[in-house]
């Protein structure tokens, strides 16, 4: 296991061709930058970090045997799952909370997070990707962790899990399919969200270069304690075990198609 205040990674077997991630797995800060202005109960909300994700990343890690990388910042100090460019990268406000550190923001002091979180996180990624594919001799499958509310400005979202995708579909209609096999569960495809984000970490270390990857969004209800994330690393290591062993899901496509509205080299390496 390897550490520091951007990434951590859990290691495992590189040679099986699986990599977990976790882009939003904790509510750290750094001593130096203090509570970033807001009271401690906002961090123990969706708005910094991903609940039930660490946890479960973990547990899966363990249960599979695989690698894992995961953050080790909160997403409002900087989002390791948005490009450089986005203006959503460093947010002002969210959810109706307004983080005093983050406006007004030298360009010194956003230089500052991408070098110090950012990109570190994201050299972490590419390196842990690199070392899979040499130990394994194939193309990894990436299989990325992430957790919504269960109800967004009053509205009840219905679906337990869904899984976002973007262009490369190859993980996303199994992992799809062996979910809506539970008979229990409301599942969907790009919900709540959509899985087309320019710059984000599944389109720069899998849709780029071509890796079978997919997104897997769990509502927080269903993995906020012990036994929630028990329950669900039951039901998706046996899932995630039939999914790596798909063949088709270790060779890189040379020209993944691209629904968003976007183009490779607008986006920051």
């Amino acid at each position: 296991m390897a550490a520091n205040e951007a990434f951590e990674i859990i290691d495992g077997a590189y040679d099986r061709g699986l990599l977990l991630l976790g882009d939003h797995a904790t509510a750290l800060l750094p001593p130096d930058y203090g509570d970033l202005g807001l009271p401690p109960a906002a961090f123990a909300r969706h708005i910094a970090y991903d609940i039930g994700i660490e946890p479960l990343l973990r547990a899966l890690a363990a249960r599979l045997k695989v690698p894992a990388v995961m953050s080790r910042f909160s997403r409002l100090l900087i989002d390791p799952n948005r490009g450089e460019d986005d203006p959503t990268l460093i947010m002002r406000i969210s959810d109706g909370a307004i983080i005093p550190a983050n406006h007004p923001m030298s360009a010194e002091e956003r230089e500052r997070r991408l070098a110090r979180f950012h990109r570190p996180y994201h050299q972490a990624v590419g390196a842990a990707i690199a070392r899979t594919a040499e130990a394994s001799g194939k193309a990894p499958l990436l299989l990325s962790l992430h957790s919504f509310t269960p109800h967004w400005k009053g509205v009840p979202r219905p679906w337990e899990v869904t899984v976002l995708w973007d262009g490369d579909d190859r993980a996303m209609r199994p992992l799809l399919a062996a979910l809506a096999e539970d008979g229990t569960l409301t599942v969907a495809d790009n919900e709540p969200y959509d899985g087309a984000l320019r710059g984000d970490t599944l389109y720069r270390h899998g849709m780029r270069p071509g890796l079978a990857h997919a997104l897997i969004e769990i509502r927080q209800d269903q993995i906020g304690d012990e036994a929630g994330v028990a329950a669900w690393a039951d039901r998706l290591a046996p899932i995630f075990e039939s999914l790596n062993a798909r063949e088709a899901l270790h060779v890189p496509l040379q020209h993944p198609s691209r629904t968003g509205p976007y183009d490779e080299e607008s986006i920051s390496s």
